[in-house]
């Protein structure tokens, strides 16, 4: 099984599709209710319309190999972060921000300790 699909509510498509866009990912579908964008290495993500929205527990992380030079360009163009790009204790370097309906979203950077961090389950 292979996780290849996220969507996340929104309020305003046009709004969250030009974020979305800006944040670097590839707008492949388009309509009044929905957008779905290619990311990096071929999962898509979608936002879909929905009548009002209320942020959630959940978390949508999107690896970067350019992080700082990627936040650095969000900076400059004005997308506020709610932290900056931090080494983390579990191995990755991560920036956190929100979308305009409040989504939470993570920018990292992990490279082998995504899948094979030090403490690993060992494979039998």
């Amino acid at each position: 099984m292979n996780l290849n699909q996220v969507s996340v509510d929104v309020a305003d498509i046009p709004r969250a599709r030009a974020f979305y866009q800006q944040l670097g990912l590839e707008l492949i579908v388009s309509s009044d209710h929905c957008a779905r964008f290619l990311c990096p290495g071929g999962a898509t993500f979608s936002i879909h319309r929905v009548g009002g929205t209320a942020p959630g527990g959940t978390m949508v992380y999107f690896e970067c190999d350019d992080l700082g030079a990627r936040v650095a360009a969000l900076t400059d163009a004005g997308v506020v972060l709610d932290s900056d790009p931090e080494d983390q204790s579990w191995l990755w370097r991560e920036a956190r921000l929100r979308d305009p309906d409040g989504n939470r979203l993570c920018l990292y950077f992990a490279g082998e300790n995504r899948v094979n961090p030090p403490w690993r389950v060992p494979v039998a």
